[in-house]
Formats: C-alpha cells, sequence, structure tokens
C-alpha cells in the first residue's frame, strides 16, 4: 500500500486521519514535534487500529531534522501537511510565532517535497483565509481578502507558497483543504482534541468546564448581528473532516484530480451559534454549563459557514453527523481522559 507521511500527526486532525489510514492498510509514518500532542496518543491509536505506527519526533522548522528525517524514510508516495499553530486568537497576540512557525515549516517541507521527488500533497487549509466574506455562503470562488487573523494570513501564504512552487514543478499534483470548524471525537472516545494548558477553541473548554477542570465557560461577545448575538460558524464532525482528507488523498494517488491545485471547502454548510453549540451539550451530556458572556475576542469573525456544493457533487462527500453527535463524542472523550488518569 501507498506510503503516507502525516505531518502534526498526533494531533487531534492528525490522530484521527491516522487511525483512517491505517484502517484502510495504508504505510503510516508520523512526524510531530508534540508541541501540542502527547505521546500516548500513538498508544491509543494502536487499540483501535491494532496496529502502531511509525513515529519520529521532529521540528519541522529544523531543517537539518527534517532533512535527516526524509533521508532515512524514501519513496514517499504522498504527505498530509497537518502541522501548524492553529489558534485565531492566540496567533493575534503572538504573531511572530505564527509566522515563524507556520511559514518555516511549509518552505522546509516543499524543499523535502521537491528534493526527494514527492509527487503528492495534501494541505489542510483553513475557512480562515476567507477572512470576514461579504456574502454567505462561502465557496470556493469568495475573493481571498485580508483577515483578521494571523493564523489565517499563514494559511493564505502557505497556499501561495504551494502556487508559486507548482509552477516550477509541474509534477507535483496538491489538493488543498479549506474546511471550517471540526469538533467532536473519535467513536472509541480514545483519541480527541487534546489541547495543552488552556484550551483556545470552544468544545474542549466546554468539556472543562463540564467535567471541572475549568471554573467557568466565557462566551465572547452576545452582541453580534446573529438571532442570539453570538458569533456563528460552522461546525463539522471530525469524523466527516478525515472522510475528505482520505477522498481528497486517493483522488491524488488515483490521477483522478483535473487540475494541478484542486482546492475544496468542508464544512456542514450551515451556521451554528456558540450558544446552540452550549445547548446541545447540556442536552447530551445531563450537565449545566457554568457560563458568562465576555467582551468580543480580538480576531474573530461574526458569522462564517461554508458552500460546500462542490465537494458535494465532484466528491460525492457531504457532512453526515450532526451538532448533538459531536458534542456527545467530545464529551465521551473528556470522561475517557478523567478516567485514565
Amino acid at each position: 500500500m501507498p506510503k503516507i507521511v502525516l505531518t502534526g500527526g498526533l494531533g487531534y486532525i492528525g490522530s484521527h486521519i491516522a487511525v483512517a489510514l491505517l484502517n484502510k492498510n495504508y504505510e503510516v509514518i508520523i512526524i510531530d514535534n508534540l508541541s501540542n500532542s502527547k505521546k500516548f496518543i500513538i498508544e491509543n491509536i494502536q487499540k483501535i487500529t491494532g496496529i502502531l505506527p511509525q513515529f519520529y519526533e521532529v521540528d519541522m522548522c529544523e531543517k537539518a531534522q527534517l532533512a535527516y528525517f526524509f533521508a532515512q524514510n524514501q519513496n514517499i508516495d504522498a504527505v498530509i501537511h497537518l502541522a501548524a499553530f492553529k489558534y485565531v486568537n492566540e496567533s493575534v497576540l503572538k504573531p511572530h510565532l505564527y509566522y515563524y512557525n507556520n511559514l518555516t515549516s511549509m518552505l522546509n517541507l516543499l524543499e523535502m517535497i521537491k528534493n526527494y521527488q514527492i509527487k503528492n500533497l495534501v494541505f489542510s487549509s483553513s475557512c480562515t483565509v476567507y477572512g470576514s466574506p461579504e456574502k454567505l455562503p462561502v465557496t470556493e470562488a469568495t475573493p481571498i481578502i485580508k483577515t483578521p487573523s494571523v493564523y489565517g494570513k499563514t494559511k493564505q501564504m502557505c497556499e501561495n507558497f504551494i502556487e508559486d512552487i507548482c509552477k516550477i514543478e509541474p509534477s507535483l499534483q496538491v489538493s488543498i483543504l479549506r474546511y471550517f470548524n471540526p469538533m467532536g471525537a473519535h467513536e472509541s472516545g480514545w483519541i480527541g482534541e487534546l489541547p495543552l494548558g488552556e484550551p483556545q477553541t470552544l468544545m474542549p473548554y466546554i468539556t472543562q468546564t463540564a467535567i471541572g477542570i475549568r471554573k467557568i465557560l466565557r462566551v465572547f461577545g452576545n452582541d453580534y448581528q446573529t438571532p442570539d448575538g453570538t458569533c456563528q460558524r460552522d461546525f463539522f464532525h471530525i469524523d466527516d473532516l478525515v472522510a475528505a482528507h482520505i477522498l481528497m488523498l486517493e483522488r491524488l494517488l488515483n490521477q483522478k484530480n483535473e487540475t494541478q491545485i484542486e482546492i475544496f471547502n468542508f464544512g456542514a454548510g450551515k451556521a451554528t451559534s456558540i450558544l446552540q453549540v452550549i445547548q446541545s451539550f447540556e442536552k447530551v451530556s445531563q450537565q449545566k454549563l457554568n457560563f458568562e458572556f465576555a467582551p468580543r475576542r480580538i480576531g474573530d469573525v461574526e458569522k462564517v459557514y461554508a458552500d460546500c456544493s462542490k465537494a458535494n457533487k465532484i466528491l460525492a462527500w457531504s457532512s453526515e453527523k450532526n451538532i448533538d453527535d459531536l458534542t456527545l463524542s467530545a464529551w465521551k472523550w473528556e470522561l475517557y481522559l478523567k478516567n485514565s488518569k
């Protein structure tokens, strides 16, 4: 079976993709610097799949480390690049950190791809590249405008890097996923979103508040021009995002892509508010959340959701799980973490 390198493979999205690839008998090689992940996730991947994936602790910003890894692991069929710092608010407060990490790692990887003649790249981009779009829902043709988040700017720049490299490397085939807001956890309850330190995203803050790790959940802004005043996002289940990555990967491997660079949106295709997520969680978990409203957060957009008709039509992909599936699986993962201590 094809040999796939998965960068950031012990992180939230990466660990779920690793499980899916192993279940389909791909040879999976994970690289991760453990900056926002834990090594025990490898064991949990093995518990789910019965296979222990290869793992290398590599800092992709250190070119020598990355070069050594690729020298030791050749004949790679594809790279799925997920490794990046990813928190919108943190990126605004620490722009130097985000520019250095996200851009340096991307440039180093593209150099390795060239040097070792790797033909296929799946890049996890983000809906943040669209900034605060004037028209909703967002399609792949929506203009890329200036975004308030540094994280979004790094994703825009990485897409530009890829576009320019492809002009001089016609053999490189690339799939770019602009996905919206994945949440939830694997049905086993053994892998899920695991932020180190205080969570920067909604779902782990909800579950950590419910289980008593956090005293209170702060909802940033209740004066937006939305039905309940809170931000609206396109929340969809991590399993649906994993399925999208597999489809995009296999489209490249089977040479079904129609252009050298293909870009697809992935999301539920509808807007869900922060309060609606909280209400869903309280319903499925039977836990009453302690939350309060706080001022708006720098870098947040009011409302964004996807038009996924391109993926629906070309890939036969759609988001299958609902918000209750998402919140219940996340709670199951939080309970596992508590009981495993």
